[in-house]
């Protein structure tokens, strides 16, 4: 048996070991954790190109037990309790910053930034679309605004901003993190996280959500709001959404690459989840498993509310509760 496939076959069976223990509740795995110590795989790479040039049984053995070593590493460091607040808790921790060509702040401070869009009566009445998106932010939206929109932030790299598009039937906003400089270049960053967003939004418009990151963390309670549909897209982020029952349908979908997914729905809705995950860890707490990839709440088909999520991601983690 080739050396390769020797090693896929360790690595695989660590994950799938990893989840299966997690979905039996015999541990408490943390990916996050392990997110931090990906550079590892790179040393064995090394060591695995080094050792093994000549195809010697002694270096496939080495090799083969540095893995073994590591991830044992690994499972251990996952169980242990996050320090960070999420997926990014690791570099913030370490305040890695490579960016040295940002001038704006100065001994790590942030900076403050207020973003505002007026309401108006005829608002109410249109669908409005929010479009928003930033890397290595920590997005929050818990209250109203009588504005139709706001956004207090505190940044230590890029540059927000805030535009409308208006229709007859359909109110745009946009608001988004550009890695842009004052002298127009884009200085590529390794870590342009450490920003906070506050964001509130008016109560009486109907929403429709595109949210969108590479990196960071969104905790979201829309409780008081009339959220239609929310779509979610993003790589390694920390989600928490909370969904009210304003309306009679509302749609979630996420899809996610190394992401840690948590959603709360209304007890009184019925709720349906569509799965297509690969290595995820899934936690559907109080849903009946229906198909293979769908779960429904006991009350999905007398309940007066509907809440449809659909769940697409790779090595991430999912959970769904109601309250």
């Amino acid at each position: 048996m080739k050396y390769e496939r020797i090693i896929w076959g360790v690595v695989l069976l660590f994950v799938g070991s990893v989840l299966l223990l997690e979905n039996l509740n015999v541990i408490e795995f943390y990916w996050r954790n392990v997110w931090g110590f990906w550079p590892i795989f790179l040393i064995i790479g090394g060591v695995n190109l080094l050792l093994n040039r000549n195809g010697s049984q002694t270096g496939s053995i080495v090799s083969l037990a540095i893995l073994i070593i590591t991830l044992a590493f690994l499972f251990v460091k996952g169980q242990e309790k996050p320090q960070g607040r999420g997926w990014l808790g690791f570099w913030k921790d370490k305040n890695i910053d490579v960016d040295w060509d940002h001038k704006d702040i100065e001994d790590g401070k942030l900076e403050g930034v207020q973003f505002s869009e007026a309401y108006n009566s005829l608002d109410s009445a249109k669908k409005t679309v929010l479009n928003l998106s930033g890397g290595g932010t920590s997005f929050r939206l818990n209250e109203a605004t009588d504005s139709l929109f706001e956004a207090s932030v505190k940044h230590k790299r890029g540059n927000f901003s805030l535009t409308k598009t208006a229709g007859d039937t359909t109110n745009t906003l946009t608001f988004k993190m550009s890695d842009k400089r004052r002298n127009g270049k884009n200085n590529w960053s390794f870590n342009s996280g450490g920003n906070e967003v506050d964001v509130r939004i008016n109560s009486r418009p109907t929403w429709t959500m595109n949210l969108s990151m590479g990196a960071g963390e969104m905790d979201f309670d829309l409780t008081k709001f009339k959220i239609r549909e929310l779509n979610f897209d993003g790589g390694a982020a920390d989600l928490k959404i909370k969904i009210g029952d304003l309306l009679p349908i509302a749609d979630v979908n996420v899809k996610t690459g190394v992401a840690n997914v948590e959603i709360k729905v209304p007890q009184e809705s019925g709720c349906r989840i569509k799965t297509h995950t690969g290595l995820a860890s899934k936690d559907f707490r109080g849903f009946v498993k229906k198909d293979d990839g769908y779960y429904e709440t006991p009350n999905y088909n007398t309940s007066k509310n509907k809440v449809f999520i659909k769940l697409d991601g790779g090595l991430s983690n999912f959970e769904v509760d109601t309250y």
